[in-house]
């Protein structure tokens, strides 16, 4: 198995990969209940000597509900064979560790309303208001 390419500063060696197999739900007919080809891929997030620091961190907090005791496992049973299951195992966990170290989006400047847009939203209450006042039933009705 080669290693799994995240990001471009981001490699897991192959040998950090703990693969586990068991015997799928999914479709196969009778061949599900002698093969075993769900996979369950485990990545140690903590405790991995591939993750720089600052990035461990970073996945740590995002993945924090996803963790146990700092492993992150995937799971893929949706194919019939063994091998494209692993495929998708690596897949998922790439994508999940990927998405997790992209850096935080910029903090947004706040902004004022600008005087416009305030007259335009008073003037459409105004009107709003009057529409309203227009259906009262008066006092002589």
């Amino acid at each position: 198995m080669p290693d799994l390419e995240v990001t471009s500063q981001l490699v897991i060696p192959a040998g950090e990969l703990h693969e586990r197999f068991s015997r799928s739900s999914g479709p196969g007919g009778q061949g599900v209940n002698t093969t075993d080809s769900r996979v369950e891929l485990s990545f140690d997030v903590a405790r991995s000597p591939a993750v720089p620091p600052w990035l461990r961190d970073r996945l740590l907090a995002r993945l924090s509900s996803r963790l146990v005791d700092g492993v992150l496992t995937v799971v893929a049973s949706e194919h019939r064979a063994q091998l494209a299951n692993r495929a998708t195992a690596r897949d998922r966990l790439a994508s999940l560790l990927r998405a997790a170290a992209e850096p935080p989006p910029p903090a947004r400047r706040p902004t004022k309303p600008t005087r416009g847009s305030r007259e335009r939203r008073l003037a459409a209450k105004r009107r709003r208001g009057e529409t309203k006042r227009g259906r009262r039933a008066g006092p002589d009705d």
